[in-house]
């Protein structure tokens, strides 16, 4: 079916990798990182899966039409739950397998004098992020959407000045428009469905003027939706190289069984 697909759109579709237009360019090494969540975190991620869960399968497509705002919110909160759970629950005190992990990474590449692109679309984790890496004064910089256009440039500028080794950007601000070559680390925190978004944000740093080999991590809780997001985001990929040779395709809709195939098989 994909190759029938791709005989009938090939005539149509002329297509130039980067790799084709700037052969100079250093490698790009892309890993998935697991963080292992335990204690009270697993404890409340399972409970929220599971909850999930059973709403929809109480649900028939038409009903599942009508509340996909609220679905799409409590996927929300399962993401952060695998983030921190401090997110979603003020008094929470426990710990989160995912930021320990994270930090990990960032005083590895802090010691090692690399420096480093942190993306989120939390920018709330940044508050959490921040408060770490400023206890032990790894110094950084933030960048989110509500970035006024004058400091933006001035952030870039330092940046890419060597004034710090961690820069915190938001998917959504980090997207296009940003030249930060300086970088040859770029952190993915949370993975969504979107890839060509998260590809945007790394080329922040792998583009044209960039003269090191870029390594990109991707963070994911493991057993959680967040592994199965990244299983999907490659079986789409897979899929695009058969039509038309892409790098991934947007996710525009979303199924009630989609969502049933993220959910823990043991929850169902």
């Amino acid at each position: 079916m994909a190759q029938r697909l791709s005989g009938l759109v090939s005539p149509f579709i002329l297509r130039r990798l980067k790799g084709d237009v700037l052969r100079d360019l250093p490698e790009k090494n892309e890993s998935i990182v697991v963080a292992n969540m335990e204690g009270e975190q697993a404890k409340l991620y399972r409970a929220n899966e599971e909850k999930l869960a059973l709403m929809l399968m109480d649900q028939d497509a038409a009903e599942f039409a009508g509340m996909k705002l609220k679905v799409l919110a409590e996927l929300t909160k399962l993401r952060q739950l695998c983030c921190d759970p401090s997110l979603v629950y003020e008094n929470y005190a426990g710990g989160s397998a995912k930021l320990e992990t994270c930090l990990e990474l960032v005083r590895s590449a802090v010691e090692g004098g690399h420096q480093v692109l942190m993306f989120s679309q939390f920018t709330s984790m940044f508050d959490i992020i921040g408060k770490r890496l400023a206890d032990e004064r790894i110094h950084h910089m933030r960048l989110t959407g509500a970035t006024p256009k004058e400091e933006r440039i001035r952030l870039v500028q330092r940046f890419q000045a060597g004034e710090a080794p961690v820069f915190l950007i938001s998917l959504k601000a980090g997207g296009v428009g940003l030249n930060l070559t300086a970088a040859d680390i770029v952190i993915h925190y949370d993975p969504w469905w979107n890839l060509a978004a998260q590809n945007q944000a790394t080329d922040r740093a792998h583009r044209i003027g960039q003269e090191q080999q870029v390594s990109v991590f991707k963070l994911i809780a493991k057993g959680t939706i967040e592994e199965r997001i990244v299983a999907m985001q490659e079986a789409k990929r897979d899929l695009a190289e058969q039509v038309i040779g892409g790098e991934g395709v947007a996710r525009t809709s979303i199924t009630r069984d989609d969502i049933l195939a993220l959910l823990n098989a043991n929850s169902r």
